[in-house]
């Protein structure tokens, strides 16, 4: 099973995710979609796992949960969108993350790609960064990898070009 994993979209999406994620089985968004628009364009293509984010207005909310737990391939996964990272969990992760084990835990939020596995719970974390063009990071980031047999594998993370603004008209 391949994965297609973005982030922090702001009502962009930008052409190169889809060439990116063109050859994934799903694509998983970790939240600050922005518009309904940029879930409902990926939806045409691939199928969507996400969730909202605090930027998200109520069409995303009614659309996407604020927290995501599912098993793929044997892999036990936790998708929230403000998480923090290994050691410095929001006080939310930290309570679902002790509610039942997991293998990966997901979030967006940070802008910052991080991918590390935690030392203390043993699971991989995944942020893959900020993909739109609203924020302070300066590249756009992806992530994708495969879910196999109870494992992840083949994880490549994408820069897909500068945070530059798109003209409007």
């Amino acid at each position: 099973m391949k994965i297609g994993l973005m982030s922090d979209t702001h009502s962009y999406l930008d052409p190169k995710v889809l060439h990116y994620f063109k050859n994934v089985d799903e694509v998983w968004h970790a939240g600050d979609v922005g518009n309904i628009d940029v879930i409902d364009s990926i939806r045409e293509i691939k199928p969507v796992r996400g969730v909202y984010g605090n930027i998200d207005d109520n069409v995303v909310r009614l659309d996407l949960p604020e927290i995501k737990r599912f098993t793929l391939n044997g892999v036990r996964v936790l998708m929230m969108h403000i998480g923090g990272r290994p050691g410095r969990y929001t006080e939310q992760a930290r309570l679902e993350i002790q509610k039942a084990p997991i293998d990966l835990f997901i979030c967006g939020h940070s802008h910052i790609l991080l991918v590390q596995k935690d030392p203390k719970y043993g699971f991989v974390h995944m942020n893959p960064g900020a993909c739109g063009v609203h924020g302070f990071h300066k590249v756009k980031t992806l992530l994708r990898f495969e879910l196999l047999n109870g494992k992840i594998e083949n994880l490549e993370a994408i820069e897909i070009g500068p945070r530059a603004r798109v003209k409007e008209d």
